[in-house]
């Protein structure tokens, strides 16, 4: 008979995973409900706190050490900060890819927080755990934020303006939304002179206010972010565009492909694809809003009547062929946009000198006279 000796007397040292004692905090608007469970699993601690700094640090220097799982939404970056110079681990989980959390058929703060220091507490990559950008960032990002709505403002007055005109059987004149109030200030009809004068007067102001946006944004850049300059060699990337993308990304050593500047910035395709069935389906618009408009609306001038030869607009003229089918056109700009951002990462990265038509030299095309 054969001597076998038991699994436990060999020498062989078996060790088990110690899992962290994690904090959910489902983050509301004025009060939050947090739960605490240790590595095990065992509930520790579970309440509300109020959505102070006070009261959130006190109750995150009695947890310190411990990991701290919070939703993204509008008041996580300052909930995130806190519980990082509090000395907790912070994860930040992606809303969009946590659907446990957000299409549960029980849905409570109280249950929420007990499902992100479950999930946090087990695996926090199942959390798809995002970076929030820095606090000064952030506050030079709210003044582009902060112009945008102007301009919508700006926008929205003078389709008012419009609407009205067309009611009454007129037209305003195409002109450009900086010029359209000193346009039409002497030539609104007596009867409208009531409702529409001030709403010129508005509009006027508010282009005084744009201009303004415009030079302090225009300075930002040069002074933090010089390598705004950089990116601002390629057609159509302007202030705008250059300063939100920097503000955006923040780091291009996150990135360890350039590639993945388009799926980050949610200009990428959909993917469900299963055995033969692969659909062709939308982008997923993950990211940044802005920062996607504002990409999509230079790839826009780079294929428009405009734009200048380069790599970038012989490809999306590739992809929208010798037809004018207008899907092929939304493509095309989608695809140069996501073209777009991985090159203007690759410059950031690199440093180097913006040549529109390296990839033309490289394969021996043609170029223009």
């Amino acid at each position: 008979m054969t001597d076998r000796t038991p699994m436990n007397a060999m020498n062989l040292t078996l060790t088990s995973v110690q899992l962290p004692t994690t904090m959910g905090l489902d983050l509301s608007d004025r009060v939050s409900h947090y739960q605490v469970q240790r590595g095990d699993g065992k509930k520790l601690d579970a309440g509300k706190v109020e959505m102070t700094g006070a009261a959130l640090s006190k109750l995150f220097q009695g947890w310190k050490g411990c990991r701290l799982v919070i939703e993204a939404g509008g008041h996580s970056p300052w909930v995130s900060r806190l519980g990082t110079e509090c000395g907790l681990e912070v994860v930040v989980a992606n809303p969009r890819r946590v659907e446990l959390i957000s299409k549960s058929d029980r849905k409570t703060d109280r249950k929420d927080a007990e499902l992100l220091a479950e999930l946090g507490r087990t695996n926090k990559e199942l959390l798809a755990p995002i970076q929030h950008r820095s606090k000064e960032a952030q506050a030079d990002l709210a003044v582009l934020r902060s112009r945008a709505e102007v301009v919508a403002m700006r926008t929205a007055l003078i389709n008012h303006m419009r609407g009205v005109l067309k009611a009454h059987g007129l037209r305003a004149p195409k002109v450009s939304a900086e010029s359209f109030g000193a346009r039409l200030l002497d030539s609104v009809p007596a009867e409208l002179a009531a409702a529409l004068q001030p709403i010129l007067r508005l509009i006027a102001a508010v282009s005084v206010e744009i201009k303004s946006y415009d030079k302090a944004l225009e300075q930002l850049g040069a002074e933090r972010y010089p390598v705004t300059q950089l990116l601002r060699q390629i057609a159509g990337v302007g202030p705008l565009v250059s300063l939100c993308f920097v503000l955006t990304l923040e780091d291009p050593a996150r990135f360890t492909n350039t590639r993945a500047a388009g799926a980050y910035l949610g200009l990428v395709p959909r993917n469900r694809s299963s055995g033969d069935d692969n659909p062709q389906l939308r982008i997923t618009k993950a990211g940044d809003v802005m920062m996607r408009q504002l990409l999509v609306l230079a790839a826009a001038y780079i294929l428009g009547p405009f734009g200048p030869d380069c790599d970038l607009r012989r490809f999306g003229l590739r992809i929208i062929g010798p037809g004018t089918d207008k899907r092929a056109k939304k493509r095309a700009r989608v695809a140069v946009a996501r073209k777009l951002a991985v090159l203007m990462l690759h410059l950031w990265r690199t440093g180097a000198a913006y040549d529109p038509l390296h990839l033309a030299k490289k394969l021996g095309e043609p170029l223009a006279v």
